[in-house]
Formats: C-alpha cells, sequence, structure tokens
C-alpha cells in the first residue's frame, strides 16, 4: 500500500523519539535528494541520515549496502536478526518500531530491545483467507475468481472480497476498468510478498506444540510421520527448514522440524501426536502448529516424498527463525524465481 512522504515522516519521527532520550532534542526533515523514504534527524544540533524500509529482510539489507550512499540509520516496522548483524558490522545503525533500536556514533549510542507486542502494524483488512488467496497469487495462480476458487478450494464469494482487498491495497491492478482487458495481475510481485510474509507474522497462531523425537534425519523422519498420518487421515505439511532443506538443497545441518497439521487448538495437536505415537515435552525437536490458512495444505506439494508448504509460507516462516532462516528465505524466492 503506497504511503506518502509526510505519513511517511510521521512514522520515523515517532519511531525516533520513542527510543531517543526525551532530553535530547530532535528534529526530523525530508532528506536533500527528494526521495520519500530518505530524511535526515537533527539530533542536538548533529546530522544523521535516515531511511524508512518498511520491512527490512536480509537482501533489502544487501542490497542498500552496496550503495555508494547508505544512511547513517534505517528505521522499519521490522528489522530481523539477520538485518541487524549486517548493518551492525558496517556501523550503521537502525530502529525498529516496536522500540527496538541499536546506534551508535560518536555523539550518539542507543541498545534497546524494545516491545513487540506494543505495536501492530498489521493491515485490517488482511485475514486468514486473504493471506490464502494471496498465497495462490504468488505461486503463480491467475488473480481471477476462477483460478483462485479452484486452486484454493475457497468459496466463489471468499476470493471475490479477497481479491477486492488486495486490489484495494494497490497490491493488483488492473489493465483496463472494464470489459474484456480488465482482469487483475501483480502490481508488484516483491512488494505482495513483503506485505504477505507481515500480515502473517502478525497474525496470531492459536499455538504450538513440541514433541519428542528420536530420529536422526529430520527429513527421513518426517516423510514417515506424513505417511503414518496419511493412513489415519491426519493431513500434515512441512515447513520451516526442513522444507527447505529439501526445495532449496543448500540448507544444511537440521536438527528440528516445523510441521502443520490440520487442526486448530493445541489439544487437536496433542490428538494427532498421539495418533503416531508421539508425546508432548518442552524443547522437542518436533513442532506442530495448526495450518496457518485455509490453502496451505491446497497449495503444498510434494518434493523427494516430503509433502511442504507453498514458497510463500515457507519464506514467511523462515524469516521469523533467525539468521540461518533468513538465508535459506532468501535461497527460497531465488529458487522460485528460476521456476
Amino acid at each position: 500500500m503506497t504511503v506518502d512522504s509526510s505519513e511517511l515522516s510521521r512514522r520515523v519521527e515517532a519511531a525516533l523519539q520513542a527510543v531517543i532520550p526525551e532530553s535530547v532534542d530532535l528534529e526530523l526533515r525530508i532528506g536533500p535528494d527528494a526521495r520519500a523514504r530518505d530524511f535526515v534527524a537533527r539530533i542536538q544540533g548533529r546530522l544523521l541520515r535516515v531511511e524508512w524500509v518498511s520491512h527490512a529482510w536480509l537482501s533489502t539489507v544487501e542490497k542498500l549496502l552496496t550503495r555508494p550512499d547508505p544512511p547513517d540509520v534505517m528505521v522499519g516496522n521490522r528489522i530481523p536478526p539477520g538485518s541487524r548483524q549486517a548493518l551492525a558490522k558496517v556501523g550503521i545503525g537502525w530502529v525498529e518500531t516496536s522500540g527496538a533500536a541499536e546506534i551508535a556514533t560518536d555523539f550518539l549510542v542507543i541498545s534497546r530491545t524494545g516491545d513487540r507486542r506494543r505495536r501492530r502494524e498489521v493491515d485490517g483488512g488482511w485475514t486468514p483467507a486473504v493471506l490464502g488467496v494471496a498465497e495462490a497469487v504468488l505461486t503463480g495462480v491467475k488473480p481471477t475468481v476462477a483460478a483462485t476458487h479452484e486452486a484454493t478450494g475457497l468459496s466463489v464469494g471468499v476470493c471475490t472480497r479477497a481479491l477486492r482487498v488486495l486490489a484495494d491495497m494497490k497490491h493488483l491492478e488492473a489493465e483496463a476498468t472494464r470489459g474484456p482487458q480488465s482482469g487483475r495481475q501483480m502490481a508488484d510481485r516483491d512488494g505482495l510478498l513483503d506485505a504477505y510474509v507481515a500480515a502473517a507474522h502478525d497474525i496470531e497462531s492459536p499455538g504450538s506444540l513440541s514433541v519428542g523425537v528420536t530420529w536422526r534425519d529430520p527429513v527421513e523422519g518426517i516423510v514417515e510421520l506424513g505417511a503414518r498420518w496419511d493412513e489415519r487421515g491426519i493431513s500434515s505439511v512441512a515447513t520451516g527448514l526442513v522444507a527447505a532443506a529439501v526445495v532449496a538443497p543448500l540448507v544444511t545441518s537440521v536438527t528440528t522440524a516445523d510441521v502443520y497439521v490440520a487442526g486448530s487448538t493445541v489439544a487437536e495437536l496433542e490428538a494427532a501426536a498421539s495418533a503416531v505415537g508421539l508425546r508432548s515435552i518442552e524443547g522437542g525437536r518436533l513442532v506442530l502448529s495448526p495450518l496457518p490458512t485455509p490453502t496451505t495444505l491446497e497449495l503444498s506439494t510434494v518434493v523427494d516424498g516430503l509433502r511442504v508448504a507453498p514458497w510463500p509460507r515457507l519464506v514467511a516462516d523462515l524469516r521469523r527463525s533467525g539468521v540461518r532462516g533468513e538465508e535459506a528465505a532468501e535461497r527460497i524466492v531465488e529458487v522460485a524465481d528460476a521456476r
């Protein structure tokens, strides 16, 4: 969704004010090159170049670092661990709208952990159904009611509303307002992916369950478990690093596994584990979670015997699982681009 420079200026100033002591003077203005996301902060009479990047995924930060004029401070809704590490290596500060921040200059040092619960930027239009339709469009399903209905199994009415929401958010656009050329298409794949991932992170999960396992190879273990669940009529889909290990084989040394199973409560997860002889245990190497959207199972694929979540969901899950996960997410995007 497009945000004008005055709104971005408000967000950036609010984020900076939240981490800078009240006794420190702060003034913010749009940067000299007039870019909507570029600002200059005057702090105690000293100047810092500040740039807004809504979701600072590792790939975004890496591109920024190749520029001859990187900012002094990056501000965004999300600055994941891998991005924070990359920025720290080159001395660029960062501020997250959660209140987390790391800035170290010759006149200003700030280190704050923040509170993700304090502010949630999820757009009110995002629902599990909208996520599911976006998931389908990102995987290559044509953004029409008929195509998304067939691919996802969602009702015609639900698909109609979801596509309208995505169009209102400017993630879909039509070549013409009416007539035979009025079909929608993605306006910007990367923009839709970023918005999808952010919304996927912000929509709360009903919970997860850690399960004890004894396998040596998580991929082989999940393939075997999946077959046993299938025999009992329980649907399952692998995600996270164990799925990335087969979708993007450069991922190595996987010791844990994340799997979605049919159900909507922790009690149903416990029943699914019990059905194949497993028990919950704190710190278990297998984590079970409910299917996140109505379409995750419908859009899943089988790779080397392992049923895996659609690639946008893999990216979303990997991007919240630490530095290795962020690197794996970038590899998943590369594999998707190569198809």
